[in-house]
């Protein structure tokens, strides 16, 4: 019941606008991830940014299972296998940013889309974790069953060998 694994890995690419820049972004996941990208909208309006709910500015890619777990050892690779200790929270996540995505091995430089960086986010859990997302008697993790972000640093050395905040 103890054992850390890889929930899910959401890949994520803001534009901040509509148009050609979402089009490249989205082309860029699908071809990263393998699988069909999804819009971002926006909830607010922001009248500086020329930001009104509905808007769409960015999308995302969720990979879960070995497929996920598979990508994340070649996007740590484009990090140079090493992760600053800010870049867990308390719930034990993680999540780093990449400058290009030619960093990325296995990724050819694309001229249509040109060079852009994104997001990655990495959700870890233990066994029952679903309690908290369950229909039927919904429950919250009790504190000695959560991922302390020690344990996520931990798990992230023995599982996938990078350096943490060294």
């Amino acid at each position: 019941m103890r054992t850390i694994k890889i929930d899910k890995i959401t890949l994520n690419i803001g534009t901040g606008e509509p148009g050609d820049r979402l089009e490249k972004a989205k082309k860029l996941l699908n071809t990263i991830s393998g699988m069909k990208s999804v819009q971002t909208t926006t909830q607010k309006r922001i009248p500086t940014w020329k930001i009104r709910p509905g808007l769409e500015i960015g999308c995302k890619v969720t990979l879960r299972g070995e497929k996920a777990k598979e990508l994340l050892k070649r996007l740590l690779q484009g990090v140079g296998n090493r992760l600053d200790e800010y870049k867990f929270d308390k719930q034990g996540n993680l999540a780093f940013g990449i400058k290009e995505y030619l960093d990325v091995p296995g990724i050819k430089y694309d001229a249509e889309v040109g060079v852009i960086g994104f997001d990655v986010a990495v959700t870890l859990k233990r066994a029952g974790f679903r309690i908290k997302e369950r229909r039927l008697k919904r429950k919250k993790i009790p504190a000695k069953h959560r991922i302390s972000r020690e344990e996520a640093m931990g798990f992230m050395r023995k599982e996938f060998n990078i350096a943490v905040g060294e």
